[in-house]
């Protein structure tokens, strides 16, 4: 850069030196950029529901698990089998007030003990039936995506920014998102992908919003995560040391999951609703996905 300074000083007076100098420099300035990396949530964000497909899904959750524990010798009817779900829900919430998440074979094995009544010890290859019932719903009736998600991670991309997502699960694993997003055609995008399942901890943790910057080799400050939920995403983030976007909208929200207390969407949501919206400050605020475009450009100017 030094270099360069130099040779457009010749055949400049001191002033017009100074003015191509500051030029250059912000230029070059522009050119890098504040924000080196962003990070976005994936559901209500990028993933979106339509009314009543959480309960839905569920119901094929208990059908799945009920054929798989028929094969493995147990019957087990379905509504037996959302009762037990409903168990399962209560003890994630336990662990979710604390910013803390299980693995996605400690819920199948939480359900199988359910099931069993504790007496029966599960092989490798039976746990893995029970585990791809359990996290096969998404496939049989997917959420869709934002129309403008490729838009905006092509954006990101081809604007040289890492490119992250970090994102709560429920009782759909990461290795099932990875695949969705696989098949959805969007995975390439991202350099990295944080799942509370695998992380151990859930947003608003700093550590996973911590984790995914390690990942992304760059510093909390050089990053902003966008997301819907004002404590795990906007005052997590900003715990972190991240910029934060706030997408606020009720578009592709399963309404009918928000009211269901044993839901838990509603459960997560709860947790949410222990922080005031006056006690989180966003860096930016969108409507729709679409923005996000504009509002990194303003924040990286």
């Amino acid at each position: 850069m030094h270099n360069v300074d130099r040779s457009w000083a010749f055949g400049t007076s001191g002033l017009e030196n100074c003015i191509i100098h500051c030029l250059g420099r912000r230029f070059w300035r522009k050119m890098a950029g504040n924000i080196k990396a962003v990070t976005l949530d994936l559901w209500q964000t990028i993933l979106l529901e339509r009314d009543g497909n959480s309960a839905r899904r569920n119901y094929i959750r208990c059908e799945n698990l009920s054929r798989a524990f028929a094969e493995i010798g147990f019957q087990v009817s379905t509504s037996e089998l959302d009762s037990v779900l409903k168990e399962l829900s209560s003890w994630l919430s336990s662990i979710w007030k604390l910013d803390k998440d299980v693995t996605h074979f400690d819920q199948v094995k939480f359900i199988a003990e359910k099931v069993t009544g504790g007496t029966f010890s599960l092989e490798e290859k039976q746990l893995e039936k029970l585990s791809l019932a359990y996290a096969s719903p998404i496939f049989e009736l997917p959420p869709f995506l934002d129309p403008a998600t490729h838009r905006v991670l092509r954006w990101l991309k081809g604007n040289g920014k890492g490119t992250g997502l970090i994102s709560n699960v429920g009782m759909t694993p990461g290795f099932a998102l990875r695949k969705f997003l696989e098949k959805e055609e969007i995975s390439h995008y991202f350099d990295v992908m944080v799942f509370s399942d695998e992380a151990g901890v859930r947003k608003p943790n700093p550590s996973i919003f911590k984790l995914a910057a390690e990942m992304l080799n760059s510093s909390p400050n050089e990053i902003v995560h966008i997301g819907d939920d004002l404590r795990s995403d906007i005052w997590g983030a900003k715990n972190a040391g991240y910029k934060a976007i706030h997408l606020s909208t009720e578009i592709g929200i399963d309404k009918m999951a928000e009211k269901d207390p044993s839901s838990l969407v509603w459960i997560s949501r709860q947790l949410s609703k222990n922080i005031r919206q006056d006690e989180v400050y966003a860096d930016g605020t969108i409507k729709s996905l679409e923005q996000i475009i504009e509002s990194i450009e303003k924040l990286d100017s």
